[in-house]
């Protein structure tokens, strides 16, 4: 079909996906799937002898508006962006438990005095709130499924609030790392030149980055 044929196609497609937020490959995907569907009608449209443009607009016509197909197409991205995040909090959780010890053994400072209470609490503090993440990714895997399976509202309801658990222990994950990190520089100053301590600053800072942009995506998507 020559180009200028599917100038109906190709704004309609525009305009359905400036209305759509999500994960990027989902999306083209289905943006590709549509442009599909649309054009294989259009050539339905042509073979049983409409003229080119007219196959075109009918073709767009029973596919449906922007505003009429946006709903469906947005859950589906919603879904896949919970189940993104939901992947990473798990990922970064499950890590951070088993390689956050490694920064410290065989320091200089381990050894040393014991830190103050309020600083065991910090760290304790740590633990518990990447442990509380790691079981609302597993439980957001879970609605992730459900909800693929049912379009029961109660669901959404439940999914949705999973996201903004599982972004809300994120956010105080990062923050109290972070101020455990700072604390530590303060009580040690060999903890700055520690290379497990430098190595956990940094895989720490990529990993919040990555987990920060999954949870930017589910909340655009779900918007």
């Amino acid at each position: 079909m020559p180009v200028r044929d599917d100038v109906f196609v190709e704004e309609h497609l525009r305009q359905l996906g400036g209305r759509l937020r999500g994960p990027r490959r989902l999306r083209a995907d289905l943006m590709t799937e549509a442009r599909h569907g649309l054009l294989d009608a259009v050539e339905a449209y042509r073979d049983s002898g409409l003229p080119p443009r007219e196959a075109a607009r009918q073709a767009v016509a029973d596919f449906g508006t922007p505003d009429q197909l946006a709903p469906a197409y947005q859950a589906e991205l919603a879904v896949a962006a919970l189940r993104g995040l939901s992947l990473r909090v798990v990922a970064i959780a499950a890590t951070g438990s088993i390689a956050g010890d490694l920064t410290w053994q065989g320091s200089s400072w381990s050894g040393g005095p014991r830190p103050p209470a309020g600083y065991l609490l910090l760290s304790q503090a740590v633990e518990w709130i990447w442990a509380g993440a790691f079981l609302l990714g597993l439980a957001g895997l879970v609605l992730v499924t459900a909800t693929a399976r049912s379009a029961r509202p109660a669901l959404t309801v439940l999914a949705h609030g999973s996201g903004v658990a599982l972004t809300g222990a994120a956010l105080l994950g990062a923050v109290a790392g972070v101020g455990l990190f700072a604390w530590s520089i303060l009580l040690w100053d060999a903890a700055l030149t520690w290379p497990p301590m430098i190595i956990g600053m940094v895989v720490g800072a990529a990993a919040h980055a990555w987990l920060g942009s999954a949870a930017r995506t589910w909340l655009l998507a779900t918007r």
